[in-house]
């Protein structure tokens, strides 16, 4: 069976920026997710989130919206959003486990709540044409929260159900329940995706050999950690480009730019680059000195110097095995 690779949304990470230098260096991705808009009580979309969305800046890749809302007005005002700009489909986020978020009874915070969930639903596709598709998690208690959700799902035509299978409590700590995830596939109607833990070619072969009737499979957190991922798992290989680190560097160096001039001083790019590079860092010889060697760069030009030392540590420890 195909299977098809969706990059999950997180936020402050998969903007355009990063998606188009993605696919432009790495590739492997058949749909991204954008991270979510959330209105916080105003009918209004921030400018970031206009940005993002904004045909021009996904003109080379597929792209579909997404939303973080318990509220059918906010709900139905991002449809008309998004519909505005051309797109056919809204993601509705009910993954999110941050407690920020979970204490005001949304992302995977809303899930206990299967009426409210109806009541959005109801509106949507009564009072609209989009496809709504959901991005979620087990509960965010325990796993049995998704099972009692299911009923009112199954009452409208989702396009999907992409399932992070863990609960919001976890956050991202401990193990995926894929006994919990198994017992979801046989109590809805929808089409389901996986997500969750998909880090490594063998990790994705073990998800599809235990899920054989999922050909779906969403990477979130894996695909920023390693972007050559998606590619590998597409090509069915475990070996690296030859060029692998100087693609990288190259990758890195766009995003770089893109950030710096989208970003007014040298603070708010360091945290940002710093955030990627603790995704970036695990997928070097030395993890944990390759994330202090980039907190310690303390002005864009030592920043520079770190990036380019440990780059060429990268390449050498490569030659080196040959």
């Amino acid at each position: 069976m195909a299977h098809t690779l969706l990059s999950s949304p997180l936020q402050g990470f998969t903007d355009f920026r990063f998606r188009n230098a993605f696919n432009q260096y790495f590739g492997g991705i058949d749909t991204f997710y954008a991270p979510y808009i959330k209105l916080n009580g105003k009918l209004k979309i921030k400018q970031s989130y206009q940005n993002d969305l904004l045909p021009e800046n996904n003109a080379t890749i597929e792209v579909i919206p997404q939303v973080m809302t318990n509220d059918p007005d906010e709900f139905l005002f991002v449809i008309k959003y998004v519909q505005s700009l051309g797109y056919k489909e809204l993601n509705w986020n009910l993954g999110c486990p941050y407690p920020m978020v979970t204490k005001s009874g949304m992302g995977s915070g809303l899930i206990c709540n299967p009426s409210r969930i109806d009541e959005v639903l109801h509106r949507a596709h009564n009072e609209t044409d989009i496809l709504v598709s959901m991005k979620m998690r087990m509960g965010y208690e325990h796993t049995e929260e998704i099972l009692d959700a299911f009923p009112i799902l199954d009452k409208y035509p989702l396009k999907n159900i992409a399932i992070h299978a863990r609960i919001g409590k976890q956050l991202y700590k401990g193990p995926v329940d894929l006994d919990a995830f198994e017992k979801c596939i046989s109590s809805t109607k929808h089409k389901l995706y996986y997500n969750g833990d998909i880090t490594s070619v063998s990790a994705f072969k073990a998800m599809k050999k235990r899920f054989p009737s999922i050909d779906h499979f969403m990477i979130g957190r894996g695909l920023i950690a390693d972007p050559f991922l998606p590619s590998m798992i597409k090509n069915d290989t475990t070996d690296y480009p030859e060029n692998r680190w100087e693609t990288f560097s190259k990758f890195h160096d766009t995003i770089y730019q893109q950030y710096d001039e989208y970003l007014s001083g040298p603070t708010p790019i360091k945290m940002k680059m710093l955030g990627f590079w603790e995704f970036f860092s695990q997928s070097t010889s030395n993890p944990q000195k390759v994330y202090k060697a980039i907190k310690k760069a303390s002005n864009p030009t030592k920043y520079r110097q770190a990036v380019d030392k440990i780059l060429s540590t990268e390449m050498s420890i490569k030659n080196s095995r040959k």
